[in-house]
């Protein structure tokens, strides 16, 4: 649990599921554990929101951890993982941990119930009943304009009392709150913000870190942006981040992880753009907006054939 306090912190990568004809794309997924583990990001959260881990079958999921941790032990990078899981039944998720209880990860990432809309003491039982049952630490996920309910700070504070429950992924979208949030918790809770635009902000209101979608592109330029606020240099931060800023709201200007994989599949690092139903592929108005941007970057570029709808 120590170690898993002192990893819990920094630049962590929500990894993009790739898929290509229905099927998940080993080669592709293997291709960016490689790329990814020589980049400067500190864990891996795999199967969450970015990963499209609702359209995940239960073999696929058991195979992108296995296939994950491969590729890191062979290139040697001990990053640890965090698996993603959701769902709007405690029971469920409760036999969800105890089948992936022996996987070879370091945490989950559980978000609140999405339609059922709880109570706040509903919540609290909930995420409670999973953390006793859990064989890894949870970190848990506000995010109510997905989930349509969300954490109540007193709720979380409350939460964070689980010696099995580590942090907190947070994209409650009131900034009032998350920094409220920051100067209310407990020694050794950990909070990563997720809002990608937000992303400069929440560390210089004392976030320990964050996962990031848009960390697939400029990876090492949000590094640096921590970097530099750890030293206590805020104009070079602000420098870097107004660099990635307008980068940030466009990879998210239509539904996520598509645009992101549009950029991944052009740059090569993975064969395809494709993403699973009811999720579409980008439009060819924002293709054409991402390709001006890779152009301004410098990004390497295939052809956009079969990238677009």
């Amino acid at each position: 649990m120590t170690d898993l306090l002192n990893q819990l912190c920094g630049l962590w990568l929500p990894l993009v599921t790739p898929f290509r004809d229905g099927a998940l794309d080993e080669p592709s997924l293997r291709r960016l554990v490689r790329h990814y583990a020589g980049r400067p990001i500190d864990g891996f959260v795999l199967a969450a929101t970015s990963g499209e881990g609702l359209t995940l079958e239960g073999d696929e999921l058991e195979r992108i951890v296995a296939l994950v941790r491969f590729e890191l032990a062979s290139e040697r990078r001990a990053l640890p993982i965090c698996l993603g899981l959701s769902g709007a039944g405690t029971r469920k998720l409760m036999a969800e941990l105890d089948r992936t209880a022996n996987w070879p990860i370091d945490c989950y990432l559980i978000s609140s119930p999405y339609y059922v809309r709880p109570s706040q003491r509903g919540l609290w039982q909930h995420f409670s009943l999973l953390a006793n049952r859990a064989a890894h630490p949870i970190v848990l996920y506000n995010i109510p304009y997905r989930s349509s309910v969300g954490l109540a700070n007193e709720t979380l504070l409350r939460l964070a009392e689980h010696p099995n429950i580590v942090g907190l992924k947070d994209c409650c979208a009131d900034r009032a709150l998350s920094a409220e949030l920051l100067r209310r918790r407990p020694a050794g809770f950990r909070v990563l913000t997720g809002e990608d635009t937000d992303y400069f902000d929440a560390l210089a209101a004392g976030a320990d870190g964050a996962i990031l979608l848009s960390a697939h592109v400029e990876t090492d330029r949000f590094a640096v942006i921590r970097r530099h606020l750890q030293a206590g240099q805020r104009e070079a931060a602000e420098a870097c981040w107004r660099e990635v800023r307008d980068l940030t709201a466009l990879l998210f200007a239509e539904p996520s992880p598509a645009p992101a994989k549009y950029w991944l599949a052009r740059s090569g690092l993975i064969a395809s753009a494709e993403v699973r139903s009811p999720m579409v592929e980008i439009s060819a108005e924002l293709a054409a907006r991402l390709d001006q941007e890779m152009a301004r970057r410098g990004a390497p570029g295939r052809r956009r054939r079969d990238l677009v709808a």
